[in-house]
């Protein structure tokens, strides 16, 4: 099992945030184009991850719905194949309940352990992501310290702080 301490917050302005997560990171972002399908499961969020012209990856993550710096424990299959994703995605389809489906372009940014997303998710807006990726024994108050330097050096607001999950946004608006 893997860890990191995320938050996530609603933009207004995405041009300034980009240009302040590359101050920040000082590296070059990647662009990526990610389609999350949401499978309904007991506990938790299930969701295959298709990144266009790369990898697909099904990912379970437990986390609670608050705002601020939370804890996230996740599981991660990588596949190489687009065809095996595809097929992994009927056979749930078939299984699970289809939740729904999140579009979103992603600049992703990386600053020492953490990994600052801008994302322009369709019917949503703009928004930020970080998630710190916890060592082994490295503790949620470290992560969570890491999360609250970041979110001060790019200007990230206590009032933009959100709750639950892109899904949770797009189902709540009936989307």
């Amino acid at each position: 099992m893997s860890r990191n301490v995320e938050i996530k917050a609603k933009i207004d302005d995405l041009k300034g945030f980009l240009k302040r997560a590359a101050l920040t990171s000082g590296k070059l972002e990647a662009i990526l184009h990610q389609v999350d399908t949401y499978f309904k499961v007991p506990n938790g969020r299930l969701k295959l991850r298709q990144i266009q012209n790369e990898k697909s990856e099904l990912i379970f993550y437990d986390r609670p719905d608050t705002e601020g710096p939370k804890l996230s424990n996740y599981y991660k299959q990588v596949f190489q194949n687009f065809e095996e994703a595809e097929g992994l995605k009927k056979f749930f389809g078939k299984l699970l309940w289809l939740v729904g489906i999140v579009s979103k372009r992603r600049h992703l940014f990386m600053y020492g352990q953490t990994r600052i997303h801008v994302d322009d998710v369709k019917n949503l807006g703009h928004f930020m992501e970080l998630e710190v990726v916890l060592e082994e024994g490295e503790s949620l108050e470290y992560g969570e310290k890491i999360a609250q330097d970041l979110m001060t050096k790019l200007g990230v607001q206590k009032e933009d702080l959100l709750s639950g999950s892109y899904i949770n946004l797009l189902t709540s608006k009936g989307v």
